[in-house]
């Protein structure tokens, strides 16, 4: 698992030789654009807080100094990985992915437990922001959180945006327009193409429509 990795990497940088469920969060929540951060934010929480509270709480800590025998797991972390592969089973999953090792959490009682009472986030906010996240995806690779919200991700939410007048109005493309909700009207073959060099004006046509 990438997190664990992550997790080794931030307590040898904290000068800690057991890695604890902390060192955990701290590596899901520096992956910039990774799913954990995405979880969060979809639960009402500021990420750069959440990852500010972990590293409070990691400065804390013991540290050790000279030569030391190397990292080693420690008993909260693997608690919490047992957890993850339950959140896994449950889910009906075939891989360990991000959001059983931030669910896993709740159950993590040397830090997850305290940050989320902290944070005032719920075991069903957390959950529901789970389930918001992934949709109807199941986790059947090592890699799925790039499936995830893949709209949200690469795409743009021009009805989202008009809802809240962020479109200017289209003038001229009446003839296009009208043509495109024909087409989305039908019961089949319901899917008008906009075709053209760039510059032509094709995201005006889409645009006008939502507007």
């Amino acid at each position: 698992m990438g997190g664990v990795v992550g997790a080794l990497d931030a307590s040898q940088a904290s000068k800690q030789q057991v890695v604890e469920s902390e060192h955990l969060m701290k590596a899901l929540l520096e992956q910039k654009d990774g799913l954990a951060r995405r979880i969060f934010s979809k639960a009402g929480l500021d990420n750069t807080t959440v990852l500010q509270v972990t590293d409070d709480f990691i400065s804390k800590q013991p540290k050790v100094g000279g030569d030391t025998s190397g990292p080693r797991l420690g008993p909260h972390l693997l608690s919490l990985l047992d957890n993850a592969r339950e959140q896994k089973k449950e889910m009906g999953d075939a891989f360990v992915s991000v959001e059983h090792l931030v669910l896993a959490f709740f159950s993590d009682k040397r830090f997850g437990v305290q940050l989320f009472r902290n944070l005032q986030l719920s075991e069903k906010a957390l959950k529901d922001a789970v389930q918001a996240v992934r949709g109807s995806q199941r986790v059947t690779d090592q890699h799925p959180e790039g499936k995830y919200q893949a709209l949200e991700k690469y795409g743009n939410d021009l009805t989202e945006l008009a809802r809240r007048g962020k479109l200017d109005p289209v003038i001229g493309r009446d003839d296009e327009i009208r043509r495109c909700i024909q087409i989305l009207c039908r019961r089949t073959k319901n899917n008008p193409v906009i075709i053209g060099e760039p510059g032509v004006g094709k995201t005006a046509i889409a645009e006008g429509y939502d507007f």
